[in-house]
């Protein structure tokens, strides 16, 4: 195995993505395969001069930022992302996080399990400081499950708006949606908390501009209630009411509560629950 892996990943890449691909002339007089250093620096907003150093392996150490423009200027899929990240991480040695940080929560206290338990047949999802799917509704995993929000040991539901492409059919309002959870990172915990910190480079690599640069825009406050539209294949549009409450704790977490905002959307949700009519009431109409 090479000690360059990261740089040779790199110069692969490049050399397989042509100047079409990414909207470049290809002239008849290239004698380099693929892109010239030249294109990916310009392209990923870096000089040819980092770029070399990267590829050489004399420079180890880019930041998550050079990675998601390297990765969005190369057509990085999502697996040659993840792919990069772990690259990047065992050539540069990066240490783990902080041990004295409260990891976010994994677990879920008996009382917020009961609570959702009342909560049936209505949606209801509990999220960590990282978005990290902790419990849900029956009701909610009828409606996320076919979407494949709760695919994988450990859904999430940043990483699945920001990184999977399915996202941006289910969420009619991707965009406002994609703004929130930024937003929820940025301001549900401290910024300088090494956890969020690490997960939100691991976006930048695996997602790229669309939330690299939410993240590093101004700060915008999230939603915590409001309207949510959704596309499900089995019940179609659903337009869903939620509330957001903040559960006290030394780590925060959030529960989200919905409830069906018209009454076609309460007889979808009748039906996904296999409920007779009229057991989800919506709240107008």
């Amino acid at each position: 195995m090479s000690d360059n892996e990261l740089g040779a990943f790199l110069r692969q890449r490049r050399e397989a993505v042509t100047p079409t691909e990414v909207g470049l002339p290809s002239g008849p007089r290239r004698r380099t395969p693929g892109l010239r250093r030249s294109e990916v620096a310009t392209l990923a907003g870096i000089s040819v001069e980092y770029l070399t150093r990267l590829e050489q392996g004399r420079d180890r150490h880019p930041s998550a930022q050079v990675l998601g423009a390297l990765a969005d200027a190369l057509r990085l899929r999502v697996e040659e992302r993840i792919h990069l990240r772990r690259l990047e991480k065992e050539a540069g040695g990066n240490d783990p996080c902080c041990p004295a940080a409260v990891p976010p929560a994994e677990s879920v206290r008996p009382t917020v399990r009961a609570i959702l338990d009342t909560l049936e047949p209505a949606p209801a999802v509990l999220l960590n400081r990282l978005a990290d799917v902790l419990a849900c509704t029956e009701g909610y995993r009828r409606i996320a499950g076919p979407l494949g929000v709760l695919d994988g040991e450990r859904p999430n539901l940043a990483r699945f708006v920001f990184t999977d492409e399915r996202a941006r059919t289910a969420y009619p309002d991707w965009d406002r949606f994609a703004d929130d959870m930024v937003g929820h990172l940025k301001t549900d915990s401290m910024l300088d908390d090494p956890h969020v910190r690490a997960f939100t480079d691991e976006l930048t690599v695996y997602a790229g501009a669309p939330f690299a640069d939410r993240l590093a825009g101004a700060p915008v406050l999230p939603r915590r209630s409001g309207v949510e539209r959704l596309t499900h294949p089995d019940a179609g549009p659903l337009r869903l009411e939620y509330e957001t409450l903040a559960l006290p704790d030394s780590d925060p977490q959030r529960l989200i509560v919905y409830v069906p905002a018209d009454p076609a959307t309460a007889g979808a949700l009748d039906r996904l629950n296999g409920r007779r009519p009229g057991g989800l009431h919506a709240v107008n109409g």
